[in-house]
């Protein structure tokens, strides 16, 4: 299943984030330093896969509750940007690289993962030009600096999984996500808007359309935070927000409402939102994030 000895390095490293050690190590400090941990240890996370110059004080947020005491193994759940995949893959790799240290992958559970036959392999150009994954290294990384040879990831690309497939990945991780020392990190960010992103939902009777984005995000973060999967499904099917995390979502979603069949309750909450800009006319963009 896996090339021995293969490493991933750190593609986006110098362009997306400082490829910096010392710098990349003080701005996570940093942005870690004005979030507050109000619900450590946190099971799940939900945080955003854009530049860190857009993106790192909101992520900030959610690594704040990351409990290194309790977590042993790190699954990073995130959507495919540049290739068509209807499943999940698996990284080809052993290593993933970081400026701060290296992350191993969990062989392990990759040979269960894999024994399902439910998971593609990515290849290495594919593991290496996707950014989903990628930018939640140096967080993971940071936050478990503490426990650094003491925990292993599992990086799954989410492709575009119909309704089913998500709940059959959901039935599939939940006896991970029921185990207390596994994290599960949900990369997505929230509405692209604007003519470049195809999309341009507008609610004038939220006022200006920064307002109506906002409105239209939090709706569907209310959803999530229900963890009901099947309303989040609807959602997306009556707004077509362009949540890029929505199949990385519907899976988490899944897979608590599968823990809840056994009373075993979960909650969540969201910390943060934030846009790019705000966008006040037609030919303005912006990216939203959530944590």
């Amino acid at each position: 299943m896996s090339n021995r000895g293969n490493c991933r390095d750190a593609k986006h490293a110098g362009a997306w984030y400082s490829a910096s050690g010392a710098q990349l190590n003080a701005q996570l400090e940093g942005w870690l330093s004005h979030a507050h941990s109000s619900f450590r240890p946190a099971r799940a996370i939900i945080a955003p896969h854009a530049g860190y110059t857009y993106c790192g004080a909101c992520a900030a947020h959610a690594y704040k509750q990351v409990d290194p005491s309790v977590t042993r193994r790190v699954f990073i759940l995130g959507p495919s940007h540049h290739v068509a995949l209807s499943r999940c893959a698996l990284s080809p790799a052993e290593v993933y690289r970081t400026p701060l240290y290296d992350l191993r992958i969990d062989q392990k559970v990759y040979g269960e993962l894999w024994k399902t036959g439910l998971f593609d392999r990515m290849t290495q150009k594919t593991d290496l030009e996707e950014h989903s994954i990628e930018m939640h290294l140096p967080y993971t990384a940071k936050a478990m600096e503490s426990r650094r040879d003491d925990f292993t990831i599992v990086p799954v690309l989410v492709g575009a999984l119909s309704e089913s497939k998500e709940q059959e990945y959901g039935r599939l991780f939940s006896k991970y996500l029921a185990d207390p020392s596994n994290l599960f990190v949900i990369s997505s960010d929230f509405c692209h808007w604007g003519q470049r992103f195809n999309y341009t939902y507008y609610d004038d009777a939220q006022g200006d359309i920064y307002r109506s984005i906002e409105h239209l995000d939090k709706m569907g973060m209310r959803i999530i935070e229900q963890l009901d999967p099947i309303s989040f499904t609807n959602y997306l099917k009556k707004y077509r927000n362009t949540i890029c995390g929505r199949h990385p979502i519907g899976v988490l979603l899944n897979a608590v409402a599968e823990l809840r069949k056994n009373e075993i309750d979960m909650s969540f909450t969201f910390l943060n939102y934030a846009q790019s800009s705000e966008c006040r006319s037609m030919d303005d963009s912006s990216l939203a994030r959530v944590a």
